[in-house]
């Protein structure tokens, strides 16, 4: 059988959830053609020769992406099954089918998968993986993906593993908490490990780690990591970990760093401790703090990201929060986009679970994928646009993370009619390894972003 597959966007890395599949398909004699739309684009002709359609639906940003693209898909592959797949589909099973989607599975979609392209009628909701490496051929090289820029100047290639699935915490505001529930698994090390390894071949110098939470299986991550320093000592890597699971394992700390660990993404979402309770993310605004020290202490740095702008956000309230990125010295470690995110609540969100709250919220809007909210006071929303459009034009013009905060820090306090504190560039704090690609998963798409991907499609 013929398969097309299709990411329209993965956070500027090399697209796992197309490899992966990619690979179990092409080991029962199927033919997979693989198209990054932010880095290629649909073939102008031909599409109706595909049997199966699949879309990767991992995040919101590639979902908004997908809706754009689905009519003309199915216009011109009349006869395909077009499959959507990924923690997204599921809570837009609904206005997926009505654009033309004829299967709808969920982030464990590889079983379903396999059974329609044998002929077979997928069975029902999520069935367990058998993981195998994944086959990144016809995959743009990993040098036309992000890259990482260290303080020094220096850039390296960088590769995307996978170690995990799932997450073991309920934080309200996660997609992924409806579909997984606090389920988590361990991808085997030897899959892994040779992942890893055929990236590496190709150029990579530094690795990825893409679980939701590096930390949900300590064991498991330090004993992989041990193999991949022993293997390739050169290869540094980051991962995702939570505040609360850095306290926790404080004393892993120091050997992320000797396994060459750089940084450490981490959801702090807020400094305030009322919104941290209303998402539950089971650490406090001063634990953040602590995080910091902790993570700096051990030779590596923090990438927190913010989910700033929510129902009870007020104005003070986000220039707290960018005095408190000052006062840590976390200004370099602070890509822009996450001083401008509005919080996302898509359907079947935990925090519809809270009492009242849905009463504060519009109805669900097909355009956002989400229910629409606005904030008591007007004056934040039309401060988190005027963010949202200066960190935009000052990824276009090539600003640094400094000169992005002082507009922050500009509009903030001018919005708050607050004079605007003295802010030098000693307040940025040390610097950071970047990565080339900013965006953050539960972010809106910006504008170039939509167009690049349509301009594919």
């Amino acid at each position: 059988m013929k398969v097309l597959l299709i990411s329209p966007y993965e956070l500027g890395r090399q697209p796992h959830s197309l490899a992966h599949p990619a690979a179990l398909l092409r080991a029962r004699g199927h033919e997979v053609v693989l198209i990054d739309l932010t880095l290629g684009a649909l073939p102008r002709s031909g599409l109706g020769d595909f049997q199966i359609i699949g879309i990767a639906l991992g995040m919101h940003t590639a979902t908004r992406i997908a809706v754009s693209l689905l009519p003309g898909l199915r216009r011109k592959a009349p006869g395909a099954r077009i499959v959507c797949y990924g923690v997204y589909a599921p809570p837009n099973a609904a206005l997926l089918q009505g654009l033309g989607v004829d299967t709808v599975l969920g982030p464990e979609f590889e079983g379903a998968l396999l059974a329609l392209a044998a002929g077979e009628t997928a069975t029902a909701g999520p069935a367990k993986v058998t993981f195998v490496t994944p086959d990144r051929a016809g995959l743009p090289p990993l040098t036309r993906y992000a890259h990482l820029t260290l303080p020094d100047g220096t850039r390296k290639t960088v590769g995307f593993v996978e170690a995990s699935r799932g997450c073991k915490y309920l934080c309200r505001h996660c997609p992924l908490v409806p579909v997984y529930e606090g389920r988590f698994r361990a991808i085997a090390r030897e899959v892994v490990i040779s992942d890893a390894a055929q990236q590496i071949a190709a150029g990579a110098t530094h690795l990825s780690f893409g679980d939701p939470d590096f930390l949900n299986g300590p064991t498991h991550a330090l004993r992989l990591l041990a193999v991949l320093h022993d293997r390739w000592p050169h290869v540094t890597f980051d991962a995702t970990i939570k505040i609360s699971h850095i306290l926790t394992y404080k004393d892993l700390l120091p050997r992320l760093r000797e396994y060459g660990g750089l940084f450490i993404t981490s959801a702090a979402e807020s400094f305030d401790d009322a919104v941290l309770g209303s998402l539950d993310k089971g650490h406090t605004g001063e634990d953040i703090g602590r995080a910091v020290a902790l993570v700096r202490a051990s030779g590596m740095a923090l990438a927190p990201t913010f989910v700033p702008f929510t129902p009870w956000t007020t104005l003070e309230d986000y220039c707290d929060l960018l005095v408190r990125v000052r006062d840590l010295g976390l200004i370099n470690s602070v890509a822009g986009v996450q001083l401008t995110i509005r919080l996302l609540i898509p359907a079947g969100s935990y925090l519809l679970r809270i009492p009242g709250f849905r009463e504060r919220l519009m109805p669900f809007a097909d355009t956002i994928l989400g229910y629409p909210w606005a904030s008591p006071d007007p004056r934040v929303d039309t401060l988190q646009a005027r963010a949202q459009a200066w960190v935009e034009q000052a990824g276009h013009e090539g600003r640094g993370r400094w000169e992005t905060f002082a507009g922050l820090w500009r509009l903030a306090h001018e919005a708050a009619g607050r004079a605007v504190p003295a802010l030098t560039r000693g307040d940025a704090g040390p610097a950071c390894p970047q990565l080339s690609e900013p965006w953050y998963c539960c972010a809106e798409p910006t504008t170039a972003q939509l167009a690049r991907c349509a301009a594919g499609a």
